[in-house]
């Protein structure tokens, strides 16, 4: 019994394959870069809290009206 041979098609579609895998991880790391950069940027913890776009009261200052 021989073996077979891989078809042209195969060995095109396996290119087209490792280009589409090459370009989903800089993708990926685009988006990674991204994120870390933002982060870093803001310093500190609770500043990137803030940007959740959730109103959270923990997160207000007190006015100073202690009553």
């Amino acid at each position: 019994m021989a073996l077979q041979v891989e078809h042209e098609i195969h060995t095109r579609r396996k290119g087209r394959n490792y280009g589409v895998g090459i370009i989903l991880l800089a993708f990926i790391g685009m988006v990674f870069g991204l994120t870390v950069v933002k982060v870093v940027q803001l310093g500190d913890l609770g500043q990137f809290e803030r940007f959740d776009r959730v109103v959270r009261p923990q997160l207000i200052p007190d006015e100073g009206g202690g009553e």
